[in-house]
């Protein structure tokens, strides 16, 4: 049986940066959702889809086969057995993928994937609901969070550091509106799951959160 580990979270809680690190050290597979939705939205891309119709994307989705892997250590997305990394961050298909992936059809697709990856991997997947819906048999499964402050103190430094004048108060509402619109979706709101382990991340530093979830992993 593989080893899956489920990641949860609200938005600024570092979730993707630890899962990543958690993989390396224990030497298995991180699943990039966010690239997962952003490949499909390339495969709609490339057949000419109409976007705005739901029932065309619907049905063309289940034509996009995503699997993860690596190539000299660099994680590799690939889209019917294409490496694709060199796609998905651009604009365009940015701009699709927050489309489609509103779709219920296009989030069951990668549903499916996400099951197939981790049932042929030893795997960890971070996202909103991947203990409660994905992978309600991972273990362990982790519920990351931090304060509203902290998370928006994080953004607002990272986006200093870019040469950015960030208001910090924008920031910090933004993200308690993403919190509430996260956990009050009709479609797999943000939920901790029951079995999940709660790990508040405001106060620590980011080798002791993986220190902590590596200690969970048996």
């Amino acid at each position: 049986m593989s080893l899956n580990i489920a990641v949860d979270g609200p938005a600024g809680a570092g979730k993707s940066t630890i899962a990543k690190l958690v993989a390396k050290k224990k030497n298995i597979i991180y699943v990039d959702t966010g690239a997962m939705y952003r490949a499909i939205a390339l495969y709609i891309l490339r057949k000419g889809t109409d976007i705005n119709d739901p029932d065309a994307v619907s049905k063309d989705c289940l034509g996009a086969n995503v699997t993860i892997g690596y190539e000299d250590g660099a994680q590799i997305v690939y889209l019917n057995g294409e490496n694709v990394n060199a796609y998905l961050r651009t604009e365009e298909v940015g701009n699709t993928a927050s489309k489609t992936s509103a779709i219920p059809a296009v989030r069951a697709r990668i549903f499916d994937l996400q099951q197939k990856l981790a049932r042929e991997n030893d795997c960890i997947m971070d996202g909103r609901d991947i203990g409660s819906v994905v992978l309600p048999n991972a273990n362990p499964k982790i519920f990351l969070t931090a304060s509203s402050e902290v998370r928006a103190k994080r953004r607002f430094d990272e986006l200093t550091a870019k040469g950015e004048t960030p208001d910090f108060d924008k920031i910090k509402a933004d993200i308690e509106q993403r919190d509430y619109q996260d956990m009050h979706r009709e479609i797999s709101p943000l939920v901790k799951a029951d079995d999940a382990h709660l790990i508040d991340t405001s106060d620590m530093t980011i080798d002791e959160v993986v220190d902590t979830i590596c200690s969970l992993i048996v």
